[in-house]
């Protein structure tokens, strides 16, 4: 089994909604996702931050209908501002280590290793979250493809940067793009 690294696709946004705390900034993601806007967690320059280290990346234009749909949902955000050069790529921040048997995905500091065969978790670890040992709990000894997303179980960016090595994870046992 060969593992290969894809490109992402790239949002031209231009603007980012700030939020004080990482549950809001996830639970927005959702909403404007399912409102039908392209949008990309991101974290902010610090010039931009606003107690939490999430923020994300929406086309400008899209602000007023961005805007009613989290008003909406009543998810908590401090504003939609235009993104300034400094924004670092939050999700892209990931490596993988082939072991033989065994795939290691490294996102920011979490790590999930899975057998290549069978596709099963074998290890999480990384991270010092309040919800990183429940999580460990739901994923050890279960397929990729059978798991709880951590981002929908969890609360913490711990939970969120597992999630994306499960997305990872993923792409690179079933072979293509997940979405």
């Amino acid at each position: 089994m060969t593992f290969l690294k894809r490109k992402k696709p790239v949002l031209e946004g231009g603007g980012v909604v700030l939020f004080r705390e990482v549950q809001e900034a996830l639970k927005a993601e959702k909403v404007v996702k399912e409102a039908g806007y392209g949008v990309k967690l991101i974290a902010p320059p610090p010039e931009l931050r606003k107690g939490c280290d999430l923020a994300l990346e929406v086309n400008l234009v899209e602000k007023p209908g961005i805007q009613r749909a989290l008003d909406a949902k009543d998810v908590g955000y401090v504003g939609v501002v235009p993104l300034k050069v400094g924004a670092s790529e939050l999700l892209d921040i990931v490596k993988v280590t082939d072991f033989g048997e065994w795939v290691m995905v490294k996102a920011a500091n979490m790590k999930l290793t899975f057998e290549k065969r069978s596709g099963t978790i074998v290890n999480t670890s990384g991270g010092g979250c309040p919800d990183i040992p429940h999580l460990h709990a739901e994923m050890i000894e279960k397929k990729l493809t059978d798991v709880a997303r951590p981002r929908d179980i969890g609360f913490t960016l711990c939970a969120l940067m597992l999630d994306r090595a499960l997305d990872e994870g993923l792409e690179l046992w079933q072979g293509g793009p997940q979405s």
